[in-house]
């Protein structure tokens, strides 16, 4: 029988589980947590004054020095229109999906899985598709997009199940 590689995960845990019969229970290959995940906000994140940062300046919006006044109302403030293409948040899970493609491609090549269920949070399953390479895609039968990182192994198999039979 082949084996079933079924993974639960979400931006900072994927579970990843090997079902060889489906008689047996599943059984618990690799937790792997986004290192971001481990992280404080404070240590991610601050309110420091950027480089490009105008308070302090005689360009700083709603400043009084003179012609920074004329000048601002004409030129506006660059840093208002300024917007990311990711979050700090989006950058991390775009990363974690990275590893955790690598890793499944790894598995893949060695023969460790014939056959994949994706199970993940909606926002990290759009992710982790970016990521898959081809011979990983065709080893996908099954996808769900809802995070069960926090069930045991038996709850995972009967939430799957249950999908599976509405699916039908």
């Amino acid at each position: 029988m082949p084996t079933t590689w079924i993974i639960a995960a979400n931006a900072g845990r994927v579970r990843f589980f090997a079902e060889a019969d489906s008689k047996e229970p599943l059984q618990e290959l690799e937790d792997m947590v986004s290192p971001a995940a481990q992280l404080r906000t404070e240590d991610t994140e601050t309110d420091k004054l950027s480089p490009t940062a105008a308070s302090g300046t005689r360009h700083n919006i709603g400043g009084n020095e003179g012609a920074g006044m004329a000048h601002n109302a004409k030129a506006g403030a660059p840093n208002k229109l300024y917007q990311p293409a990711q979050t700090p948040d989006q950058h991390a899970a775009d990363l974690f999906a990275k590893d955790v493609a690598e890793y499944l491609l790894k598995a893949h090549n060695e023969g460790r899985y014939q056959q994949l269920v994706l199970a993940a949070s909606p926002e990290f399953l759009g992710v982790l598709r970016t990521k898959l390479n081809p011979a990983v895609q065709g080893a996908i039968k099954t996808e769900v997009n809802k995070d069960y990182t926090h069930s045991s192994a038996q709850q995972l198999r009967e939430q799957l199940q249950a999908h599976a039979a509405k699916s039908e």
